[in-house]
């Protein structure tokens, strides 16, 4: 049987070969990209064969640690679809025991597992540094494998059953994102310091940290052991058994738990009032406005865009600190990015209306009005965004000179954002996640279209601005306030311009197309 349940999983795998010709590149791309970097992790690990046994130690320690939680809990904030829920063996009769065997073995042939299975084997060869290193070492892998395709298994599990609501994956998916920026800001931050006076001795202070946690301490033993501390190694292979214990019987529980408590799809809460439809005009555009309102407020996909752009501009600010720019110029980044994404949210908004959008072309609705009512949302959060954020800034920064050019930057970046929006969105719009599907899944069909439509609306915006900054560069050449005023009314005059431009032309091609755009969104 067990045989049977790998053979089930390796048809699934091969399957995801089999769709079209996109989803095939997406999915080689990525077994090229996890290939590669389970090489380099791989060609690390054997490197520190070279390297100190404390330093080693810590390094295997902090890398493996991370490895571990990864499979811990990246199922559970992704919210990864199981191709082999426990719930789908619930009719066959096979006992509780067996099952959850059975579905742990078939759940190793992964990608995941594979890149465990060479951590696990590459850290054997780090200790090849005599008979009993090499023992406590093997002794970890044993332990190492089958603690990652559990740890798995369980947060798939958890994810499926406790976070069956769209806004309950969604809210824990968007934190998961929050963390892997703030990571990535962290890594790249470290890779500025000094290795040897900075950064190994905030290592070392993880290290010691999780090698006495379930994540580190197989992976510390064998270090341990190469250092004569043999007594600490056994406690930490014995703390590794006890957690590999905790986690089988835990995995056996829930897959008793799923086979009698299939999935329920959470009930609707009841709604007492109109919400924004009751607080904006009624008219076409006011009505467009709340309904817009409300996708910004419910949806996810909305949610999961805002979610990142108050982080992308600290990511921004790691790399330029990492390439050396000038902290004067740093300091412009953060408030106009955000206004620069903010406007550029809108420009496949037509595409996540889905069949939503037959409503506008059976009421006869003037493309000016449902263009001028999409952009309210971003409106209302822009424009305090723009500025609050200039002044939080400049009295950061201590320079209050640059506060008239950084809100004609940022307004600038806004405004055209939007007016560029209005128009891609009407004109050029390509397969978007449907409304209910996961904000981080495949959309249903994806090609070159998508890909150049963004970085088309995106470089345009850009470009809008160009003069502004040159205004703003101008302004730290030649010290005075003129140039700083320039840059304001020109950043204000030419978002305005582009604005307005956006929506009446945007405006028209909806007037004209309506029908075109309504058979794009069924069929997509």
């Amino acid at each position: 049987m067990v045989a049977q349940f790998l053979q089930l999983k390796l048809s699934i795998v091969a399957n995801t070969f089999r769709r079209g010709p996109a989803q095939r590149f997406g999915m080689v791309l990525t077994l090229l990209w996890g290939i590669t970097a389970t090489i380099v992790l791989a060609a690390g690990l054997i490197d520190l064969r070279s390297a100190t046994p404390d330093v080693a130690r810590v390094l295997v320690v902090v890398i493996g640690s991370a490895v571990v939680l990864g499979f811990l809990t990246l199922p559970l904030a992704l919210s990864i679809d199981d191709t082999i829920d426990p719930r789908r063996f619930a009719l066959l009769g096979i006992p509780v025991t067996s099952l959850a065997f059975r579905l742990a073995v078939a759940a190793s042939v992964s990608l995941p597992t594979f890149a465990a299975v060479v951590l696990a084997i590459t850290q054997i060869a780090t200790w090849s540094r005599g008979p009993l290193p090499v023992l406590v070492a093997i002794l970890s892998a044993i332990v190492i494998v089958p603690t990652c395709v559990l740890a798995s298994r369980i947060s798939m599990a958890l994810s499926s059953t406790f976070l069956s609501s769209s806004r309950a994956r969604d809210g824990v998916g968007n934190i998961a994102v929050g963390v892997l920026v703030v990571g990535g800001i962290a890594t790249a931050t470290l890779a500025t310091f000094d290795w040897q006076s900075q950064v190994l001795p905030i290592m070392r202070r993880i290290a010691s940290i999780a090698e006495w946690t379930p994540l580190g301490s197989a992976l510390s033993a064998p270090g341990d052991t190469a250092l004569g501390f043999g007594g600490q190694a056994a406690a930490k292979l014995l703390i590794s058994a006890v957690f590999l214990a905790v986690l089988w019987f835990a995995w056996r529980a829930l897959v008793a738990f799923m086979l009698v408590r299939p999935g329920r799809d959470p009930g609707a809460r009841p709604r007492s009032s109109l919400g924004w439809f009751a607080r904006l005009p009624a008219t076409p555009a006011g009505a467009i406005a709340a309904r817009s309102l409300t996708y910004w407020g419910r949806d996810s996909r909305y949610g999961v865009s805002l979610a990142v752009i108050p982080i992308i501009p600290f990511v921004l600010v790691a790399a330029l600190l990492v390439g050396g720019v000038p902290g004067e110029y740093i300091v412009w980044v953060p408030v106009p990015v955000m206004c620069l994404f903010l406007g550029w949210t809108l420009h496949n908004d037509v595409a996540h209306d889905s069949s939503a959008f037959w409503v506008h072309v059976a009421s006869n609705t003037r493309g000016v009005d449902d263009r001028g009512g999409r952009i309210v949302p971003a409106l209302l959060l822009g424009i305090p965004l723009v500025v609050i954020g200039s002044v939080v800034t400049v009295v950061i920064s201590g320079d209050q000179g640059t506060l008239p050019g950084l809100i004609g930057l940022s307004a600038c970046l806004l405004l055209s954002g939007l007016g560029i929006s209005s128009l891609v969105s009407a004109a050029f719009p390509y397969p978007a996640v449907h409304p209910g599907d996961s904000p981080f899944a495949q959309p249903q069909a994806v090609g070159a279209a998508g890909s150049i439509v963004q970085s088309l609306s995106f470089v345009m915006t850009i470009l809008l601005a160009a003069p502004v900054v040159w205004l703003m560069v101008l302004s730290t050449i030649e010290p005075g306030n003129e140039w700083q005023l320039w840059a304001l009314g020109s950043g204000v005059a030419i978002g305005l311009v582009v604005l307005v431009v956006g929506i009446f032309l945007g405006g028209y091609i909806v007037s004209r197309r309506g029908p075109e755009l309504l058979a794009f969104t069924l069929r997509n």
